[in-house]
């Protein structure tokens, strides 16, 4: 099927209120996270686990989940690691980090999805900002957000000289199909 045949599919099930259905791929999903210090700003990532979102942008319903495997975290420094799965995330203890959507506006090309993010045993409201765009059989979607982990209760990793942000950066590059009839 040809990327613009597909994409005029894509949109029209949009437009006219039918629900639409996506799986996203753990093998081409980044979930990327930053987050700054005094020192530096220290870059990592995490894996999906698995993703299937179901949303109708006529109605703005949304559904579904999305499970990040929380003890995947690796920011490339073994000693900074297993503090933060130790002491931060808990990771052993909260093995998923899972974004459940509960509602859509926009469009397909810019969206609002809202929906509960539970992490570290606890549920925080969530709104994301997401892009995507249709290329052959596949959705590219894209997202960027702040997670306040010391106002939701994680541990604040700061130390006498070492000042760490309250907040980390999280970008979600995926790739989501149609699941198969």
């Amino acid at each position: 099927m040809s990327t613009r045949i597909f994409t005029l599919l894509f949109c029209a099930t949009s437009l006219f209120g039918q629900e639409t259905a996506l799986e996203l791929d753990p093998a081409q999903t980044h979930v990327d996270f930053t987050v700054g210090s005094t020192l530096h700003t220290v870059h990592g990532s995490f894996q999906l686990m698995r993703g299937n979102i179901h949303y109708d942008l006529a109605s703005g319903t949304a559904s579904g989940e999305i499970v990040i495997d929380a003890k995947s975290g690796q920011s490339g420094n073994d000693s900074r690691d297993k503090k933060m799965h130790k002491d931060i995330l808990e990771s052993q203890r909260y093995p998923e980090i899972v974004f459940i959507p509960d509602r859509v506006e926009g469009s397909l090309a810019e969206a609002r999805v809202h929906g509960t993010i539970k992490i570290h045993g606890q549920d925080h409201e969530l709104t994301l900002p997401v892009r995507a765009g249709a290329l052959q059989e596949q959705i590219n979607i894209t997202t960027h957000f702040a997670i306040p982990y010391i106002q939701w209760g994680m541990k604040n990793p700061s130390t006498l000289f070492l000042r760490v942000n309250d907040k980390v950066e999280i970008e979600i590059r995926a790739v989501g199909r149609k699941p198969a009839s």
